[in-house]
């Protein structure tokens, strides 16, 4: 399988001041990951995408009780979002096997996840379009962070191992793929949810959508009930 084609160039310019306060926050986040990991890429993965998998689980749910209550429809939000944050928590288990965090990353992960969502609730009960821009902007840097993943492994700094078997099935990745594939295929995700929901964003300003980058073909997990059935 080959990843598909992505504009690593895309950036929404921000536009008043909701889109300055999700650009700078977005900003202050990556300068502490850059802090805190440097080129750790592996450790970062599992730490961001922990945090990235919350933002699709919270607008979901927010958006599907808001149908419930005005008995209308959602124009397909609701799965979409479901869709994100099911794709990033398989991006989080992928990075797991990678990295192997230590105990002390795996504490971090617990009180950034109960931190974010609590915060990430909050904003997008005031401001949806804000909470969407906010995540746009998050992928923006996760493109940005993929790509110089990408250049780690190709100039040799970091090992190009074989890739996990749960990113082969997820992926659907040919039984030889490594590393460098998986990284691949994880940042056209994260370009293809940067398009989404700056789309969202822009619904929600009456702004035109604009294009949504393609995203990698997945395989649906079947749970094990339905396995032994």
């Amino acid at each position: 399988m080959t990843a598909p084609f992505i504009d690593l160039g895309v950036h929404h310019n921000p536009r008043g001041l909701s889109d300055r306060i999700a650009f700078s926050f977005t900003k202050v986040l990556r300068w502490t990951a850059d802090t805190f990991f440097a080129e750790r890429y592996g450790h970062r993965a599992v730490v961001l995408e922990t945090v990235a998998a919350v933002p699709g689980m919270v607008g979901a749910t927010i958006n599907h009780l808001a149908c419930l209550r005005r008995m209308c429809d959602d124009k397909g939000w609701i799965k979409t979002l479901m869709d994100e944050a099911e794709n990033e928590r398989m991006h989080l288990m992928t990075f797991i096997e990678v990295s192997q965090p230590t105990w002390f990353e795996r504490a971090v992960i617990i009180g950034v996840q109960w931190v974010f969502y609590l915060f990430f609730f909050a904003l997008y009960l005031i401001s949806s379009k804000t909470a969407h821009r906010v995540v746009g902007y998050f992928e923006e840097e996760a493109v940005i962070s993929y790509t110089h993943y990408l250049a780690e492994i190709d100039e040799g700094r970091s090992p190009n191992v074989p890739a996990p078997e749960i990113a082969k099935t997820y992926w659907d990745l040919p039984s030889d793929a490594t590393l460098r594939d998986v990284v691949l295929v994880v940042r056209a995700d994260e370009a293809h949810h940067r398009d989404v929901n700056h789309g969202f964003a822009n619904e929600l300003a009456g702004l035109p959508v604009g294009e949504i980058a393609e995203c990698p073909h997945h395989v649906t997990l079947e749970p094990n009930w339905k396995k032994a059935a």
